[in-house]
Parts: structure tokens; C-alpha cells; sequence
């Protein structure tokens, strides 16, 4: 059984890179475009990882974090903050709404993958 990966980012060539990043590492993809779908999908899909965007059309990722993890038969997934809008104190508001790791673009491909991974083994455990 394959590792399922949502990702929520409504930048196009965003979603492609992530997309080819997870994709050569053997997850599979979901991707959906604004907060509104990431709540149906992390419904429909049950993920495994969740990395949300936060500033998204009609729910912001950081709300659609909160109504995630809100209900307990999805709060256990485990949901990174990504973001472009790195200001200080954005991660911990990203904490304070459930994310469980934060991190800014532009960044490393290796820096997110740790961070998949770190999070996928703790699941795991």
C-alpha cells in the first residue's frame, strides 16, 4: 500500500513540482486547489500527509487546518504549513491551528522531504 500525500496549493506550477518531488519518491498524489476541497478530499481520501498551503482561495489553509483537525477521525493526520508568506510569528499561528511542522518557500526539495518523512515515521509509531 502506497503512502498518500494531500496536496492542497492552488499555484499550478507549485502543484507540479511537489507533485514530480513526491512522485519520484514512490507517494501518491492527491492534489486539490483551495481550502473548501481540502476538507472534502481529507474526508474522501484519508491521507496519510497533508501539506497545505496557506494562503488559498475561499478557505485559507490555516481554517481548513483548524475544521480538519477539528474532527477525530481526521485530526491524526499529520498537516504541514507551506507558505510564501514567511513572517515572523506565521509559524506559530500555522502551530496554534493544528499544523504539526511549518515550512516557508521558497525551500529545499530535501528540506520537505525530511520533513514528509519525519512525520510519516512518527505516525507510524
Amino acid at each position: 500500500m502506497s503512502v498518500r500525500i494531500l496536496h492542497v496549493e492552488d499555484n499550478a506550477a507549485n502543484r507540479m513540482i511537489v507533485r514530480d518531488l513526491l512522485e519520484f519518491q514512490g507517494y501518491e498524489v492527491v492534489e486539490v486547489f483551495d481550502g473548501e476541497e481540502a476538507l472534502a478530499a481529507a474526508e474522501r481520501e484519508r491521507p496519510d500527509l497533508i501539506l497545505m498551503d496557506i494562503q488559498l482561495p475561499r478557505i485559507s489553509g490555516l481554517e481548513a487546518t483548524r475544521r480538519i483537525k477539528a474532527r477525530p477521525d481526521l485530526r491524526s493526520i499529520p498537516i504541514v504549513a507551506v507558505t510564501s508568506f514567511a513572517l515572523s510569528g506565521d509559524d506559530q499561528k500555522a502551530s496554534a491551528a493544528g499544523c504539526d511542522a511549518y515550512i516557508a518557500k521558497p525551500y529545499r526539495p530535501r528540506d520537505l522531504l525530511q520533513i514528509v518523512q519525519k512525520l510519516l515515521a512518527a505516525k507510524q509509531n
